[in-house]
């Protein structure tokens, strides 16, 4: 058998890289796997470049600068890091130990904390008939570099947070922004709306994006109003898509774990269904469960402290203030 890790944490987004920091905070060898090619989820993978306003501490902090935060935090406990990898079955050993089967390898580990988001993500596609025809030649599902959009007649759809701040990102660098809304209602924070309606951003709301014009690459759009049915055209470069994710827990669903609308169910404790294998941030549920950042912050250091409870009976579940420790000097 293999190096045996005391937590291995399988999702490498901010919950995960906060639970690998304070798995290091309370000595425990960690083993970080993550089916992409970096560290920091979603927030890296698809808009770094997106201010987030929720994070305690930072009045706004892009994602993309958080993610660097996160890595600089973990840094000097040096956890295993193994990306590009996916993990196919989780099985129990007669000791106890946990064997992870990944689309490489196996892991061991003595204890489990599931920090996989929403799963495997795929963005929605726009529903239009040139979609594939333009789709990275002028239509896009993330922001990674806000730069793009400069002197740009820009097209945002969707309705919720991230549609919301892709357009007030875009805002002061493009030529113009239209978010494009078939309601009049957003699923965004209300102060982020308040700061769009004062904003030059124009929002046209009842409609939706009927066509995509172009020869090569996109040259403008056509709305339709759902209302009265009219149609409006405008001039486009870029069209970005907010319209969310379609999410798959994937191999998750075989790992016996309770699951519940997608989610894995956990009490108080983040403890699953099954012993040793803890869940943290927005793979979980419970009454009361709120799916933002700075409640998986909160979420993942419970799980670890558990963990380190499971390992070691008779080790305190309250580590004390941080405060008081002295962390490890880089190597």
């Amino acid at each position: 058998m293999e190096n045996v890790f005391d937590t291995t944490i399988i999702g490498g987004g901010p919950a995960g890289l906060f639970a690998a920091f304070y798995a290091g905070m309370r000595d425990l060898s960690t083993n970080m796997i993550d089916s992409l090619p970096q560290l920091g989820g979603q927030l890296a993978e698809l808009y770094p470049e997106k201010y987030i306003y929720d994070i305690a501490g930072h009045p706004k902090i892009k994602a993309g600068d958080l993610v660097q935060n996160l890595l600089a935090q973990i840094e000097p406990f040096h956890p295993t890091v193994h990306l590009n990898e996916t993990v196919q079955d989780l099985i129990r050993l007669d000791d106890g130990t946990f064997k992870i089967i990944t689309d490489r390898k196996a892991h061991f580990s003595r204890t489990i904390i599931v920090t996989a988001g929403i799963g495997a993500f795929t963005p929605r596609r726009l529903p239009v008939a040139e979609e594939e025809k333009f789709s990275g030649r002028g239509i896009y599902y993330q922001l990674t570099n806000v730069d793009m959009c400069k002197g740009k007649d820009v097209i945002v759809v969707g309705g919720g947070d991230s549609a919301v701040d892709f357009a007030l990102m875009i805002e002061p660098v493009a030529k113009s922004v239209t978010l494009v809304h078939r309601r009049d209602q957003f699923k965004a924070h209300e102060e982020s709306v308040k700061q769009m309606r004062d904003s030059t951003v124009n929002i046209k709301t009842f409609f939706e994006l009927q066509r995509v014009q172009g020869d090569d690459v996109v040259t403008g759009v056509i709305l339709k109003d759902n209302r009265d049915k009219h149609t409006e055209e405008l001039a486009a470069d870029l069209i970005f898509s907010a319209l969310g994710f379609t999410a798959a827990l994937g191999s998750i669903v075989n790992w016996g774990l309770e699951i519940e609308n997608n989610q894995i169910v956990v009490n108080t404790r983040m403890e699953t269904s099954v012993p040793g294998v803890y869940a943290a941030g927005d793979i979980v549920t419970y009454p009361g469960k709120l799916k933002l950042i700075t409640c998986g912050f909160g979420e993942a250091p419970i799980a670890v402290n558990n963990a380190k409870t499971y390992i070691h009976p008779n080790a305190k579940l309250y580590p004390g203030h941080s405060s008081d420790r002295k962390q490890p000097e880089p190597k």
